[in-house]
C-alpha cells in the first residue's frame, strides 16, 4: 500500500532549512494533490529507469542476460538473479553496478577503459556488453513513458514547474528522445554528463545537486522522484525539500528507509 504525506505550510527538510515560495493564492502555477502540495516546491528532478519510462525491465533483462553469460566461466560462483539487480545495480552508473556485483561474487577483474570492446574481459568490457544489449532492445521495440507519469509531467509543464532528469544511464538521451518526452525537461543530467564534470553517481547526491543548479533552484526547494534505493538515498543525503519513492518493485519499507518520504507504486497518485 502506498504511504501518503499530506503538506502543509513549510516543508522542513532534515537539515532544518526550508523554502517557501510566494503565497499559490491567484497563482496561475498554483497545483496541488492529495499527498503532494507542488505550489510549495521550485522544481522537479526525475529519475529516468523505472520511473518515467518503464527502461528498467529492458534493462534488467539486458543484465540478466550478460552477467549469466559471464558467470558460466565460474561455475561455483551464484547465479546472478533480480535481486542481485535491486541490491547492487539498480540506479548506479554502469561500470560501478558491475563493479559492485562482480564484489559480491569475490570475482576480481581490472577496472579497463570505457573504450573497451564488448569482449574484453573487464569491468569496463561487461558494461559495454551489457549496454549492446539495452541498445539492441531499445532500437527494436522502442519504449514509452508510463501513462500516470506523463500524466504527471505534463500537468507539471503546464503549471509552470521546472523539471530535469537526473539518470545514471549514459543512454537517457536516447531513451527520452524514443519516448516522445525530451521537450519537457531543458535539463538532463546523464551519466556521461555527469562523467564529464567529474560527479560521484548515486548514491551521493552530487548529480542531483548539479541539476538543481542547472535549474537555477534551490535544492531545498526541490522534489526528488527515485524508484532505486541509491537514488533515494542520493535525495536524502542531498537536503532536498521531498524525496518521493516510486515502488516498481523493492518494496515500500526499503525506500522509506532510504530516505523516502513519501512512496507511491505510480506517479499518477501525485495527481
Amino acid at each position: 500500500m502506498a504511504q501518503t504525506l499530506a503538506l502543509s505550510g513549510n516543508h522542513n527538510n532534515e537539515g532544518g532549512r526550508h523554502f517557501s515560495p510566494t503565497s499559490c493564492a491567484g497563482n496561475p502555477r498554483a497545483l496541488s494533490s492529495p499527498d503532494v502540495n507542488w505550489d510549495k516546491y521550485a522544481a522537479a528532478l526525475f529519475d529516468l529507469d523505472g520511473v518515467i519510462t518503464p527502461t528498467a525491465e529492458v534493462h534488467m533483462r539486458a543484465w540478466a542476460v550478460m552477467f549469466n553469460e559471464f558467470l558460466e566461466d565460474y561455475p561455483d560462483a551464484a547465479p546472478y538473479t533480480d535481486e542481485d539487480y535491486f541490491a547492487y545495480v539498480d540506479g548506479k552508473p554502469r561500470y560501478d553496478g558491475v563493479a559492485s556485483f562482480l564484489e559480491s561474487r569475490s570475482i576480481e577483474l581490472p577496472r579497463g577503459e570505457t573504450s573497451d570492446p564488448a569482449d574484453a574481459s573487464t569491468i569496463a568490457g561487461l558494461g559495454n556488453r551489457k549496454n549492446d544489449a539495452f541498445n539492441r532492445v531499445l532500437a527494436e521495440e522502442g519504449v514509452q513513458a508510463y501513462p500516470g507519469s506523463l500524466r504527471l509531467i505534463e500537468k507539471l509543464h503546464e503549471a509552470g514547474i521546472p523539471m530535469a532528469v537526473v539518470s545514471s544511464s549514459r543512454n537517457a538521451p536516447a531513451v527520452l528522445d524514443a519516448a516522445g518526452v525530451t521537450k519537457f525537461f531543458p535539463v538532463i543530467m546523464h551519466g556521461a554528463l555527469a562523467e564529464k564534470r567529474g560527479l560521484p553517481g548515486k548514491p551521493a547526491p552530487d548529480t542531483f545537486i548539479a541539476a538543481a543548479a542547472d535549474l537555477g533552484v534551490p535544492v531545498e526547494g526541490s522534489v526528488v522522484l527515485e524508484d532505486a534505493i541509491s537514488g533515494v538515498k542520493a535525495g536524502a543525503a542531498g537536503g532536498f525539500g521531498l524525496v518521493i519513492g516510486v515502488d516498481r518493485g523493492v518494496g515500500a519499507d526499503a525506500l522509506t528507509d532510504a530516505g523516502a518520504g513519501l512512496v507511491v507504486t505510480d506517479l499518477e497518485e501525485l495527481l
